[in-house]
């Protein structure tokens, strides 16, 4: 059986298979409504028989953001104001440029952890930890390096290479927010009281004054430094349910929890929130013609507990990602590189299927707990990076699932199920 036609058969057996995830929703999507009226923590939604694969997408993420500001970095962001199909499934993206020297100011997000993976360039980023140690961990990244944010913390990044500097981040909420430090305290409206900020941050009023009347134009890294080292002091509180900044993996932990027990914070260090080798091609020499990359907690152990993960995946000409789900998370859907083809199916009774062909820079989101698949239309081989709203989102290929399960599942109902004779119900085992 060819690649296409069985494809496409596993596709249409996953629609009568009724898969639930483990989630809070009560749906499979809410896509906003920018014009409901209606005031909700986020946005109202959009009525689902209204919906389209249009809901679901983003292009253009591929275009170089200008640079030409005081601070020499750009943010495109992709929220739920920018890809509707975001809304209250907790993650979101974005595009991140840099200028030589640019910086991303110290900020934080306080409803979102960010994963943030170099495409192009040389980046020095740094995190620093809640009182009392406010221990500040930086790394320089190449390409392909992956490093974590974990929610609410201040942290940055500074292009130190000779040219241009390219990452793309994950976030863990679809509209995580931003909270740039010099904005936020020397840039309020109105102003915070300068005796305030003289106590706080132990300056003379001059100082202060200065800061505020040139709180969008710091551009050098003397003053990210300054900025960096005054946050030290400003607790910052992050929309969370954790209860440390971090709870980083422990592997030899003997406890058994949901997920995996923390390492001792104080054993912590840089190379527990770094991933290296996001850039080197997988390989796709395999049956279904894609390799999945994972950076998920196993991989880096930093991840732990902040619901939030990403992955490459690579796939040879006509290559496909079969149909599958991941029963714990989200998932965004970049292109790098090529053409793909993709789509969801919706949940019992409908059974929608909604798709989209997808080019260099174009985004797409599959909804929790929902099939959905890739395939490679274009000539030649295609690059995708997927974020994912869990740091374990786990995965569901149907074809294994139902027809390679240990044991198997018993061939009467698989033929009850799927209306199929005995004979193609063991060839489709055979094969899985």
């Amino acid at each position: 059986m060819a690649i296409p036609s069985f494809f496409l058969t596993v596709l249409a057996l996953s629609l009568s298979v009724v898969l639930t995830a483990a989630t809070s929703t009560f749906q499979d999507f809410c896509v906003a409504d920018p014009q409901e009226k209606v005031l909700v923590n986020g946005l109202a939604c959009k009525d689902p028989k209204l919906v389209e694969a249009n809901d679901f997408f983003f292009s253009g993420l591929h275009i170089a953001g200008n640079t030409t500001n005081p601070v020499g970095s750009k943010v495109t962001p992709v929220f739920a104001s920018q890809l509707p199909g975001l809304n209250t499934l907790d993650i979101s993206i974005a595009r991140i440029d840099y200028a030589p020297t640019g910086i991303n100011p110290p900020h934080t997000h306080p409803r979102a952890t960010e994963v943030l993976t170099v495409l192009e360039g040389t980046l020095e980023v740094g995190f620093v930890t809640s009182n009392p140690e406010n221990r500040h961990l930086r790394k320089v990244l190449q390409k392909g390096d992956v490093f974590v944010f974990p929610i609410g913390l201040v942290h940055y990044q500074r292009n130190v290479g000779y040219g241009n500097a390219v990452a793309i981040a994950a976030l863990s909420n679809q509209n995580p927010g931003v909270i740039t430090i010099g904005n936020a305290v020397f840039g309020s409206t109105p102003d915070i009281d300068i005796d305030v900020l003289v106590k706080a941050f132990h300056l003379d009023k001059t100082t202060i004054g200065y800061l505020q009347s040139n709180s969008c134009q710091m551009t050098n890294f003397s003053l990210l430094m300054l900025l960096l080292s005054l946050s030290l002091s400003v607790a910052l509180a992050a929309d969370t349910s954790a209860l440390q900044d971090f709870c980083v993996a422990d592997p030899k932990g003997q406890v058994l929890v949901n997920g995996l027990a923390c390492k001792d914070p104080k054993l912590v260090e840089e190379n527990d929130f770094l991933f290296s080798g996001l850039h080197i091609a997988g390989n796709t020499t395999n049956p279904v013609g894609s390799k999945v990359t994972p950076i998920f907690v196993t991989q880096l152990p930093g991840l732990n507990t902040l619901g939030i993960s990403m992955a490459r995946i690579d796939y040879a000409p006509w290559g496909i990602n079969p149909p599958h789900t991941h029963p714990r998370a989200t998932e965004v859907l970049t292109v790098l590189e090529g053409t793909l083809e993709v789509g969801f199916i919706t949940s019992n009774p409908e059974n929608r299927h909604l798709r989209k062909v997808l080019q260099k820079g174009d985004v797409f989101v599959f909804p929790i707990g929902l099939v959905h698949y890739q395939r490679n239309v274009g000539y030649g081989n295609a690059v995708a990076i997927a974020a994912l709203s869990s740091q374990n989102p786990g995965v569901i290929t149907i074809g294994n699932a139902v027809f390679g399960s240990t044991p198997d599942i018993d061939t009467d109902v698989l033929v009850k199920a799927f209306h199929l004779d005995k004979t193609t119900v063991n060839y489709l085992q055979s094969k899985f």
